[in-house]
């Protein structure tokens, strides 16, 4: 027997606005300008569902987009996402072969330079390969010191048809700190790798090192190809600096509705260890998402919105559950129960902010879109609010010292 798809309503919701994301893009392709922008969309575009975030960005004019692993590329292949693609992040078990035969380019920096072209080799079909040298973070990249050998090898394979060197690049450590003298070292280090490349005979099509913070404070870094992730998605890469300020939107808004409603006497203990306790006699709304849909457990205090009124989280986060403690009585089991109200955790404009939650968690915005768990439904919106508007300035200045660029450079659409 065949039976029709049946898709209950989401009891949870994680609401992506494709016309925030197409927004951001613009936005930040007009001050990397004449720098092309590549859409970071790794880790499931950072919650927000990578095939979706990447269509919506190439229509937004993102040139490129970007992911760690060579598994989120060829999945953006298998869905008809033709516009090219890095990825940068291997293991010995990546799998380089499939990424040359779906022209997916690969960021190299060591040992992996041999492991793409033995793929290569295998497949009589050219690499094209980002070079990576590190300036200063200590995660991958090539160290200084070798980086004129490992350009060398490079050029050897590529003299031997077996890969095609198309971009050079490295990655900021404090761009988000604008005002660091560490970031000028690295761009001096960029540039000095840049020119060792080019005097070897390294013919490059990019070279890219700015991430969103580096796109908005470092107009020297943009060079002809800018990384942008959290930008994308509507966040603020700077502590004291909203969304607003920087012209974003963010994307992505946290929902669900009030599983029940109590009342409780003073002194009634909340959530596992009772760390919360009723001060007086009052009303407990249940609301239903906890760690295991990726709401950090030790973020008590984190705000719940519901009909305009925000509430702070109290006692433990549970797997499945949080509590809001109401303030009011009398009202359970009436007309003005909350229960079935819908809960805003956090959103755009007029909701509380996904900052709000990361310092109630000890963490960083990127963390807690990114952990949003995938048993929370994902429904997509275009919104599309006058996107033709030109994009306000941003309010935040270049770091000191760092010069001009130097032309281097609501309908438900779907859910899932």
């Amino acid at each position: 027997m065949n039976y029709p798809e049946f898709r209950p309503p989401a009891e949870r919701a994680a609401v992506i606005d494709l016309a925030a994301i197409r927004h951001n893009v613009r936005h930040l392709s007009h001050i990397v300008s004449p720098a092309r922008v590549m859409a970071v969309v790794k880790a499931d575009a950072y919650g927000h569902g990578a095939v979706e975030t990447a269509r919506a960005a190439i229509q937004a004019g993102a040139a490129w987009l970007g992911v760690a692993h060579i598994s989120e590329a060829l999945a953006l292949r298998a869905a008809g996402i033709a516009e090219p693609v890095l990825a940068w992040l291997h293991t010995r078990d990546a799998e380089f072969g499939e990424a040359i035969r779906a022209n997916v380019d690969l960021g190299v920096s060591g040992w992996d330079l041999d492991a793409v072209v033995a793929a290569a080799r295998e497949l009589e079909m050219p690499a094209r390969v980002h070079l990576k040298i590190d300036t200063g973070l200590g995660r991958n990249g090539c160290p200084e010191d070798l980086w004129e050998a490992f350009v060398g090898r490079a050029l050897a394979y590529q003299e031997e048809g077996l890969l095609r060197v198309v971009g050079i690049f490295s990655h900021f450590a404090v761009a988000d700190e604008p005002h660091r003298p560490e970031t000028d070292e690295q761009l001096r280090k960029f540039r000095e790798a840049v020119a060792v490349a080019e005097d070897a005979g390294v013919d490059r099509e990019v070279r890219h090192i700015a991430n969103t913070p580096g796109a908005l404070s470092r107009p020297d870094a943009h060079f002809d190809l800018v990384r942008i992730g959290l930008g994308m998605y509507g966040l603020s890469p700077f502590a004291g600096q909203t969304s607003a300020e920087l012209g974003l939107r963010p994307a992505m808004s946290l929902k669900t509705t009030v599983a029940a409603c109590k009342e409780v006497p003073a002194g009634q203990g909340v959530s596992y260890g009772l760390h919360y306790r009723t001060k007086e006699p009052t009303t407990l709304a249940l609301v239903p998402l906890g760690y295991a849909d990726g709401i950090p457990r030790v973020a008590t205090g984190g705000p719940v919105q519901i009909d305009g009124q925000t509430y702070p989280v109290v006692g433990r986060i549970a797997m499945d559950q949080m509590v809001i403690d109401l303030h009011r009585t009398g009202i359970a089991g009436t007309p003005d129960s909350f229960e079935g109200r819908e809960a805003v955790l956090f959103g755009g404009e007029g909701q509380p902010s996904v900052d709000e939650w990361a310092s109630a968690a000890g963490s960083i915005n990127y963390e807690i879109i990114t952990r949003i768990s995938g048993r929370v439904q994902r429904v997509y919106v275009d919104t599309a609010v006058d996107e033709d508007a030109p994009a306000p300035p941003i309010a935040l200045e270049a770091a000191p010292g760092a010069p001009a660029a130097e032309g281097e450079q609501a309908q438900a659409v779907q859910a899932k």
